[in-house]
């Protein structure tokens, strides 16, 4: 099968599909080689109970109250 590049360096292969993506490596001046990648499964969308417990056991606490917080900005 012969490919050829239009006027801005692109190749349609036909049987890839939209989407697709490729590594390329060139092996010489003239020889190519494509490997198709497959992408990871989607992860799984978490619970409203994994939320809340990340959110509970989460390190983005302040460790001072909002009053020690104001003395220290207003002064």
């Amino acid at each position: 099968m012969t490919i050829t590049a239009d006027s801005k360096k692109r190749v349609v292969i036909p049987w890839v599909k939209p989407g697709d993506v490729f590594a390329c490596e060139q092996q010489d001046e003239n020889h190519f080689s494509l490997a198709r990648l497959n992408p990871p499964p989607p992860r799984k969308k978490k619970t409203k109970a994994e939320i809340r417990h990340a959110i509970l056991h989460s390190r983005m606490k302040p460790t001072m109250s909002w009053d020690e917080l104001r003395k220290l900005t207003r002064e």
